[in-house]
């Protein structure tokens, strides 16, 4: 198999670069079929590399001179700061020296640069961020959860279609179920947007879709595909992450009370150990912007080198799937 070149911002991130270079250590551990391109101030990430043993082969680092912070405006950022780590490593996925583009870097720098610097494909109205959520049924995809807040009708369906060839082909769930977010499951329930949609979605014979889903069922996991406009995924998103870290602190705080929680801890510790890792968001890497003519995995901005990790072998996933090739036959056949 011909390997993957994944290039990383080594400078975005509240960690950087000394979780991200740790995490691309790893994922080259872990994948000898992947090679690393690690973008950012030279001196910086290679005094980083310094401290692992590693095939010195599989990462390679490009200067970047400049760095995108999470304040500044995406745009602007973008367009004058050529020498970005972000835009540098960007344009190696344009220029096809690389494969996906992976960053825990400034959000809106991302999503604009992805549109910007590698383009979407064609037939694609709108790129949507799809992270990939834990249930308690396995997996589900929010899609979109932070790209595109005023999102029209059309863009959704076309968020579930690029949602449903997703899952299929990359997650390997056969006729994935589609939902929308809403407010009861009733059809004509929802805001504007949810109405309008709701039966574009419902007359779409190439989705397998099952109807309205309110927040409170996502995670049951009774659904793969999970339609939204950013606000509200994003919104969902943030709140599941935060329920969740929660809950985890609070189950773990509470084995440490008393001598007789603390011999119930032992007991139970392995099979808890197994279910709170499923319900890790670090687990599941990165979310990718869907729509490109390159592979984009945007990381949470306070990712630490196991989510970097994971999201460097998610987007060699991605290209060995093909995914970006079956969403651009998809939109081919509509035409």
């Amino acid at each position: 198999m011909e390997g993957v070149i994944v290039a990383v911002d080594a400078m975005g991130g509240d960690n950087a670069p000394v979780e991200i270079v740790k995490g691309a250590v790893d994922a080259v551990i872990k994948r000898p079929d992947i090679k690393v391109i690690l973008v950012g101030i030279e001196d910086v990430v290679k005094a980083e590399l310094a401290k692992y043993t590693y095939d010195e082969g599989r990462i390679e680092v490009v200067h970047a001179s400049e760095v995108i912070a999470t304040e500044e405006p995406p745009v602007m950022a973008i367009r004058r700061k050529k020498d970005s780590s972000i835009v540098v490593a960007l344009n190696l996925v344009k220029n096809h020296k690389a494969d996906v583009f992976v960053s825990a870097g400034s959000s809106g720098a991302i999503l604009v640069g992805g549109q910007l610097v590698v383009g979407k494909l064609k037939g694609v109205e709108r790129a949507p961020l799809a992270p990939l959520i834990p249930t308690e049924k396995g997996v589900s995809l929010v899609i979109d959860c932070g790209a595109n807040v005023d999102a029209r009708s059309s863009h959704l369906l076309q968020f579930a279609k690029m949602g449903s060839i997703y899952m299929e082909h990359v997650v390997g769930v056969k006729n994935p179920k589609v939902a929308i977010v809403n407010i009861g499951a009733e059809e004509e329930k929802g805001n504007a947007l949810v109405k309008e949609t709701f039966p574009l979605l419902k007359n779409c014979t190439d989705i397998n879709f099952v109807g309205s889903i309110e927040a409170r069922d996502i995670p049951k996991g009774e659904v793969d595909v999970i339609v939204c406009e950013a606000f509200v995924g994003n919104v969902i998103l943030k709140l599941y992450e935060g329920v969740g870290a929660t809950l985890i602190k609070k189950i773990k705080g509470s084995f440490y009370t008393n001598l007789r929680t603390k011999l119930g801890a032992l007991l139970v510790k392995p099979a808890l150990k197994e279910t709170l890792k499923s319900f890790d968001a670090s687990e599941h890497g990165g979310a990718p912007l869907l729509g490109l003519n390159g592979l984009v995995v945007k990381s949470h901005g306070n990712s630490k080198a196991k989510e970097i990790t994971n999201s460097i072998i998610q987007g060699a996933s991605f290209k060995e799937q093909q995914i970006n090739e079956k969403i651009r036959e998809y939109l081919l056949d509509e035409e």
